[in-house]
């Protein structure tokens, strides 16, 4: 199959974002790993990575790498993937490690704390890495557990990822009694409307 090749490069500066995103998650994991920190990834990679399991055709692109720790194991993570070229930063209440010292935040992977709240108001914690299992390439936050989060943000994306999750057949009006009723709102919300 031959490759359409536009004029000013476009395509290849699409593909090669892709790329960065994905060479970015296999970096930070594979450095997690071989350090022994415990960990899982989540957010949008997470949903691809589920939704692939069923429709590869269905996985949507994402400029995101999300990734559980421990708060207990933040210095053993930051050393590990400092190894890796990532610089920590902490910024606006955000713990990131961004790829390489020049790096702008959106080229960073963020770092999400197991068992506490990502904002003060959201009704429940992130879970534990625990709560995750092997993938092909690296930890993977459970679905239910990825739902869990996805509803509990309920932010545009994760309204989105909710709904190809449902659009594949991976979540259902089942799934509604595996959560908080405020959470299962939400949930039938998107099952009753699904083109938002």
């Amino acid at each position: 199959m031959s490759k359409i090749v536009l004029q000013d490069g476009s395509w290849e500066r699409m593909e090669r974002a892709v790329e960065k995103v994905r060479e970015r998650l296999m970096r930070a994991t594979s450095a997690l790993e071989k350090a022994g920190v415990p960990y899982a990834v989540l957010g949008g990679n997470a949903v691809a990575a589920w939704v692939s399991r069923v429709d590869e055709a269905a996985v949507r692109n994402t400029r995101d790498v999300d990734i559980l720790l421990r708060r207990t194991d933040l210095p053993a993570a930051v050393e590990a993937m400092s190894k890796s070229g990532f610089v920590y930063r902490h910024s606006a209440g955000v713990d990131m490690m961004l790829d390489g010292p020049d790096a702008k935040e959106r080229d960073a992977v963020h770092l999400v704390f197991a068992g506490e709240k990502v904002r003060p108001e959201y009704l429940l914690p992130a879970p534990d890495v625990t709560e995750s299992e092997r993938d092909q390439s690296f930890r993977l936050l459970s679905l239910e557990s990825l739902v869990r989060m996805k509803l509990t943000s309920f932010r545009d994306k994760d309204r989105m990822h909710l709904r190809d999750l449902i659009d594949v057949g991976m979540i259902d009006a089942a799934w509604t009694s595996r959560f908080p009723p405020e959470l299962a709102a939400r949930l039938q919300e998107l099952l009753d409307n699904p083109d938002g």
